[in-house]
Parts: structure tokens; sequence; C-alpha cells
């Protein structure tokens, strides 16, 4: 069966979000981020015209663009108007994923003998703005990588179908770039090689791309020509991540117990980003050894920060220990989950913490979980 794809996209969604509720900021050049000290999470288009862009550093943004508005942003906000788009869009079609907190895809298979499905797309997006008043792009196609780089090139505000015949001409002209796995390293490693457009890397052999980057050499390559089976996998919200400890013998070992809850945090939170998810909520479980169990629970800004988190963590359970007994379990839970692709708090945090990050968490996929991780952590007498 032939297959419609759509990805829907929220123009600036940050930004959109932020003009919702202040009129003025429309026209202007708008950056939601952090302090002087922080990182760009989103620009407006006005902002982009001078060169901003995401993840840049807000001195260096303001620099390229002063009269720019700098807003601190709210997760909260724009978390709950992510979910109000994801349940009109959800009660529209047969199957739809959520790829991040602004995006969508949407198997429209079979669905064009009772409607166009160009229409029925147009239909949907119409009706987000209409009930949001968030401007929305999307792009309909036979699969999930044509229609994701067709919704890139509409923007903004835009609509496009990309048909079986049309595929190949409209991504030749392309830079490789606009494929959604080619990053930095890798577009200036085939760009050395004179690779620059989707149309001279579809005729290269599979199996050069694979020397040169290894196993997803064959996946790139299919790419740009245009192919992708993979399937719109139904959406699903997680509701929280935990994980807790059963001692073999009880103990009240002060030390050990927040070396521990530290070393859990750390593994949640890197977890967290792994999987691009930002928390706002830490709770915190223990159990006596007469079986007594307490929980303490707090809400935070959004993050996925373990340094941020093993602090609220350890202040939770300061107040809930209260009784001089044993304990036999000390829980973690990260719960009110939201997904995106801020693997961060880029509200808060600074460029240099975004940068330690990024480098544990590559530390970590290469060698290990257990290669790497803070002090407090780590138990010296093993």
């Amino acid at each position: 069966m032939k297959r419609n794809i759509v990805h829907m996209d929220l123009d600036t969604f940050f930004v959109s979000c932020e003009r919702l509720k202040n009129s003025e900021l429309e026209g202007r050049p708008v950056i939601i981020g952090g302090g002087d000290r922080g990182v760009v999470a989103s620009c407006s288009y006005e902002a982009r015209y001078f060169g901003v862009r995401s993840a840049m550093p807000i001195r260096m943004a303001l620099r390229l663009c002063p009269e720019a508005k700098v807003i601190k942003g709210d997760m909260e906000m724009y978390s709950n108007m992510s979910h109000m788009v994801t349940d009109i869009i959800q009660e529209k079609v047969p199957l739809l994923e959520k790829a991040s907190i602004d995006e969508f895809y949407l198997d429209l298979s079979g669905m064009d003998k009772f409607f166009g499905c160009y229409k029925w797309t147009t239909e949907i997006a119409s009706y987000v703005t209409k009930n949001t008043g968030l401007p929305i792009s999307f792009a309909l196609s036979t699969n999930k990588t044509v229609s994701k780089i067709g919704t890139g090139e509409a923007k903004p505000v835009g609509r496009l179908e990309i048909k079986d015949l049309e595929v190949k001409p409209f991504l030749n002209p392309l830079s490789i770039k606009k494929i959604p796995m080619v990053g930095d390293k890798t577009f200036q490693l085939l760009s050395r090689i004179g690779i620059r457009t989707i149309h001279t890397l579809s005729e290269m052999p599979v199996l050069v791309l694979q020397q040169m980057i290894g196993v997803n050499g064959k996946e790139l390559w299919k790419k740009a020509n245009g192919i992708d089976e993979n399937p719109v996998v139904p959406y699903s919200e997680r509701k929280s991540i935990s994980t807790e400890r059963t001692f073999i013998n009880d103990t009240m070992d002060i030390l050990e117990l927040k070396r521990l809850i530290s070393g859990m945090t750390e593994q949640l939170a890197y977890q967290l980003r792994q999987e691009k998810w930002l928390t706002s909520t830490v709770v915190v479980k223990i159990r006596y050894a007469n079986f007594d169990t307490e929980t303490r629970q707090c809400k935070i800004s959004y993050t996925s920060a373990d340094h941020t988190l093993s602090k609220v963590a350890l202040e939770l359970f300061n107040k809930l220990y209260t009784r001089r007994m044993r304990l036999r379990l000390v829980g973690l839970r990260f719960t009110g989950l939201v997904h995106g692709n801020h693997q961060m708090n880029l509200f808060e945090d600074t460029e240099e913490q975004m940068n330690l990050y990024q480098t544990i968490d590559y530390l970590k996929n290469r060698f290990g979980t257990g290669a790497l991780g803070r002090a407090s952590g780590f138990d010296f007498e093993k």
C-alpha cells in the first residue's frame, strides 16, 4: 500500500507561545534563553535573519542582534501548549507519533480513498492554528525523512506535498545538511571530498560511505535516495523514570546513603538526556527496617542536569529521614516529564555546563555508563 506520511512542526514554538502572551513581540527579533552566560533555546525568524541560531551563547546572539528581546522562557507553558496541540491532532488521525515537544509524524496511509490526504492535513493544520493561535508547517510525502526535510523547506507557515515521482528532484539540489542524521562532523567529512549536495551523496557507492562513516553509511545512502522504511510509532507519554535499592543489611550510614542517592541521580539524569526528557518533579522514597514507607517530593523548573537534581534529591532525603532507625530501601523517581529536543534546561544552564554534560555523555556512550561520574556517587571502598 502506498504510504502517506506527514511531518508537522510548530514554527518557532517557544517564540510563538510567548507572542500569545504578549502581542508586542510580533515582528520583533526574540530570543528565548537564559542570562548573559546562557544559550539560545529558540529564536524568531527576525533574529535568525541576523545569524542567531539555537544553542548559540546569548552574548554572541546579542552581538549579532542587539535589538533582540531576550525572554527566559516558560517550559511549563510550552509543555501545556504542546499537550493541547497533541490532543487536537490525535483526535483527527489514525496514527500519531510525537517526535518532540513541537513536532509530529502522522500516518495517513489508506485515507486518500476517503479524503485527499493533502486536503485533510491542511484542515488539521488550520484547526490547530485556529484553536491554539500557534503557526504550524507541514509536508506530506512517502516517508518520514522526506516529509521532515520537506517541512524544513516549507517553513514558515508552509504546506508542501512531495509525491513519489517528485522525491528525487526535490532532494537532489539540497545540501546534505538537510538530512536529519547529518551533523557538523559528518558534513565536514563529506565536504572534504566534494560531497555537499544530496544528489552527489545519493550516487556514492554504499561500501565507500560505510568505510568513511561506519555502520550508518548505508542508512545515510538510503535517506539520500529518498528511502526510509521507518514506521510512525504510536504516541504514548512516559510518566516517570525511577530506580531504587533494597539493602541486604539494613543501614543508617548517612554518608553511604547520600552517596547512593547521588549515584542514582546521576544514573537517571543521564537516562533523561539520552531519551531527551526533562523532569519537573523529584520524588525520594525511603523504607525503614519496620517496613514503614515514606516519600517526599519537590516541584522544580524543567531540567535534566544532575547537578540540579542531585541537590534537590539530597535536600528531600534530609527532610525525609527523621527517625534514628535503620533503612532497608531508598528510591528515587523523576516525574512530570516533557519530551523535547532540548537535552538540558536551556533557560538556566550556561554554555560551560552544556559543554561539560555533552562531553560526559559522549564518554559514557563510548566507554560505558560506569566509566565516568561524580566523586560523590562512587564507592571508593569497593
